[in-house]
């Protein structure tokens, strides 16, 4: 019995050798896949740009007088024109209202909240409305408001400034935070159609 046993007793495993070149080769074979592509795409002598667009290959004028009295006409490569994008058109009164009127409306509570802030604060919220008059110069009007959009915003951000100067100097803000209610009035004016 014990012979028995013997015989049906697993074979001890032969190291799988075969399996290791195996995977070694198909790790190879996937990079040089890999690097193929890339040469393909990336080779190096490959033109990057048109060779015609080059401003280098064209001639430059010298600055020695020619000998020759008639023009020479050498052909130059011409760029394409550039053409810019035409402009936005200019909304309707009330869609230029319902942009700016939130802007408008956060610049009327931060005036506010100036008035009541210590100087340091003051500062920074006069920063902050400086920036909204940025945002404001940004959005487009309508061509019967432009001139005096313009020339009020233009106003209303001088204000600013002098506000912000009079409470980074120590002085009284009083004048400069009436003239920038003021300006930001004639602002909501115009947008008003008043």
């Amino acid at each position: 019995m014990s012979e028995q046993q013997y015989l049906w007793a697993p074979t001890p495993d032969k190291p799988k050798r075969g399996r290791v070149w195996l995977i070694v080769l198909l790790a190879v074979v996937a990079l040089l896949i890999v690097g193929g592509v890339l040469w393909a795409f990336l080779r190096p002598g490959a033109p990057v740009a048109d060779p015609t667009s080059s401003t280098s290959a064209s001639p430059s004028a010298s600055a020695s007088p020619t000998p020759s009295t008639s023009p020479t006409s050498e052909p130059t490569p011409t760029d394409p024109p550039v053409t810019s994008p035409p402009p936005p058109p200019a909304p309707d009164l009330g869609a230029f209202r319902d942009s700016v009127s939130p802007v408008l409306a956060d610049a009327q509570r931060g005036l506010q909240i100036v008035r009541e802030s210590d100087p340091q604060e003051a500062v920074q919220n006069v920063g902050l409305l400086q920036e909204d008059a940025g945002r404001l110069a940004e959005v487009i009007s309508p061509s019967s408001i432009a001139s005096r959009w313009s020339s009020a915003l233009d106003t209303y951000a001088k204000s600013l400034q002098s506000l912000r100067s009079a409470y980074e100097g120590g002085t009284s803000a009083e004048g400069p935070l009436s003239d920038a209610t003021n300006a930001l009035k004639s602002l909501n004016d115009i947008v008003a159609g008043r």
